[in-house]
């Protein structure tokens, strides 16, 4: 089988390696068709230039959200010719893992663990599927803010985690949903999917917009779904006092490698509550996911509506390319089988 890996700062290698073997009753082999790149995949392990002793990376450490077919399974609850949502293994430190078992996912074949992976309809394309994943830990996020109805709500980043939430809120009766980015592609498509107002941040003043649209207040809820420390900052000045504010987005580090300085004047100013998701830590990594997939099979909503770009797996290079620089007004990408 062909499985990626990171061979040097911003280079991918396909290579051919050994399909990896069940252990045991708990697993399932998948043959994956349809994998898609995530924001963190650049941020983690992709965008940044590593020291040399980092290279090569683990193979398919930097892919997590992919779909495919069991092959070949160790039992009933999974049988074979069942299509899935794979959520790879965490990675456990200082081990390393075979490709297509472990951490990483952009490989043909790989081990899905049972208590990790989630059952999807035979029906329709294998890439129709792949974004209930990253939407379903917006969905879990969500929950996590109680009562949506008739609140005013302001989402920082529209990237699909962005969009995802612009989707759902809108949807679970938020009274306004502001969606703010620098690109008018992605704020374009927030208003396609139910944002009631849309702010580019670069050409208007975002705190001045945001009272013009709330009649002088700030937002009831404010969504950081960007992953920058200037979001995170913005989070904590606008948004209405005793609010809630949500933060999504992994924080990137400053140039010289430290962590992010956080005002938190603002913070101690409106006395917000501060909500950290993260499904995959929850302690139930799966079903926040298979509600996705209940909701995309009655119609509520199709977050595969964010996939711009399609292209073959044997193209990975290019994809994540395009992916980190923001090319051809890309959205969300997925790859395919060749």
């Amino acid at each position: 089988m062909k499985a990626g890996r990171i061979l040097a700062p911003k280079k991918l290698e396909l290579s051919e390696v050994p399909v990896p073997q069940i252990l045991n009753d708990g697993e399932s082999l998948v043959n994956l068709q349809s994998w898609s790149i995530c924001g963190s995949d650049i941020r983690d392990s992709y965008g940044p230039l590593f020291s040399e002793e980092k290279y090569p990376m683990q193979w398919g450490a930097h892919c997590h959200e992919a779909v495919g077919t069991i092959t070949k399974s160790g039992s009933s609850d999974f049988l074979e010719g069942q299509r899935v949502i794979v959520l790879p293994s965490p990675a456990i430190p200082g081990e390393s893992s075979d490709p297509g078992r472990g951490a990483g996912l952009l490989a043909e074949y790989v081990i899905g663990n049972h208590s990790r992976m989630i059952k999807i309809p035979s029906n329709g394309d294998p890439m129709e599927w792949v974004m209930c994943q990253p939407s379903g830990t917006v969905l879990y996020a969500c929950q996590l803010l109680g009562t949506i109805l008739g609140k005013n709500i302001m989402v920082l980043g529209q990237g699909a985690i962005g969009l995802s939430f612009t989707a759902i809120l809108s949807r679970a009766g938020a009274r306004k949903v502001i969606a703010v980015d620098r690109l008018d592609y992605r704020l374009d498509k927030a208003k396609e999917l139910g944002a009631t107002h849309v702010i580019n941040y670069q050409n208007q003043d975002l705190e001045q917009s945001i009272k013009e649209i709330n009649n002088g207040e700030y937002p009831d809820v404010t969504i950081e779904a960007a992953g920058h420390a200037e979001a995170f900052n913005t989070a904590l000045k606008i948004v209405k006092p005793l609010g809630q504010i949500l933060i999504f987005g992994k924080l990137l580090k400053d140039e010289q490698g430290t962590l992010a300085t956080i005002e938190t004047e603002h913070l101690l100013h409106h006395g917000a509550t501060i909500i950290n998701s993260s499904a995959v830590n929850s302690g139930d990594p799966t079903s926040h996911i298979k509600r996705m997939v209940e909701l995309k099979k009655r119609g509520w909503w199709d977050p595969s509506t964010m996939i711009t770009h399609n292209m073959n797996f044997s193209d990975i290079q290019k994809a994540y390319d395009m992916y980190e620089n923001q090319d051809d007004n890309i959205i969300k990408v997925v790859l395919n089988q060749d």
